[in-house]
């Protein structure tokens, strides 16, 4: 059963903008996260976007308490902990399937949240 479907697209180029600063980059990024190129940050930042929403968007997520990372054959996943871990076991859900996607300059993400 489908608990929560979110889905965000974000201008690379306004990103890239954006997170000239610094400060930003480690509001949104773990460590390990920054270490790619604008286009993929920009990824990594919509399917986080699409998660929230996914999510229901609650008040007190962090940023920091999910890390996109790749699996071996390079297909996108959530490492989840703290107050996204707390929402996702607070709504039962067992799956979270992630798609991130780049094309004409914009990067963007769909999340389906299954219990």
């Amino acid at each position: 059963m489908i608990v929560g479907i979110g889905i965000d697209v974000c201008p690379v180029e306004r990103f890239a903008r954006a997170a000239g600063s610094e400060r930003l980059l480690n509001r949104l990024f773990t460590p390990a996260e920054q270490d790619s190129s604008m286009n993929r940050m920009a990824g990594r930042f919509a399917a986080k976007e699409a998660l929230a929403k996914a999510l229901g968007a609650p008040e007190g997520l962090s940023w920091h308490d999910v890390a996109v990372r790749k699996d071996d054959v390079g297909k996108p996943f959530f490492d989840c902990r703290g107050t996204i871990a707390a929402r996702i076991a607070e709504l039962g859900i067992a799956t979270v399937h992630l798609s991130i996607t780049h094309d004409a300059g914009i990067a963007a993400a769909v999340v389906v949240c299954e219990a």
